[in-house]
């Protein structure tokens, strides 16, 4: 598959998702001159499209590997946790820790918060 094909693919999944691409340039770590300068279509190492495919749940070709409703709910539970971890851990300091059903409440919540709720605009935001 060329080249333009696949940049294509990636462009028409980063609008899906709702990716921006300081978005892009934080989750895969890469600079943003290197993920603009991709997106321009201009020449990257075979890493960088790796790092930003995977981002996205596709392959090196642009096919999709993880379905978009897969990818979202992970990255809202991947940051519900990270929320909840810090809401917990300050509260343990004070000796005001949840107990663990707690904790899965919460996490439940602020998931749902990041799919359809007040959060949900920043989803992908690191």
């Amino acid at each position: 598959m060329k080249r333009i094909h696949v940049l294509e693919r990636v462009k028409t999944r980063k609008e899906q998702i709702g990716l921006t691409l300081d978005n892009i340039s934080k989750l895969s770590q890469l600079g943003n001159r290197t993920v603009t300068r991709f997106f321009s279509g201009e020449d990257v190492k075979l890493s960088t499209l790796e790092k930003i495919t995977n981002i996205m749940g596709l392959d090196f070709a642009g096919n999709e590997t993880v379905d978009i409703k897969t990818l979202r709910e992970t990255r809202a539970k991947e940051k519900a946790i990270y929320i909840v971890s810090l809401v917990q851990d300050t509260s343990a300091l004070e000796m005001q820790g949840l107990e663990s059903k707690d904790i899965e409440l919460l996490i439940a919540d602020t998931k749902e918060q990041f799919l359809t709720g007040e959060y949900q605009k920043n989803l992908w935001a690191s």
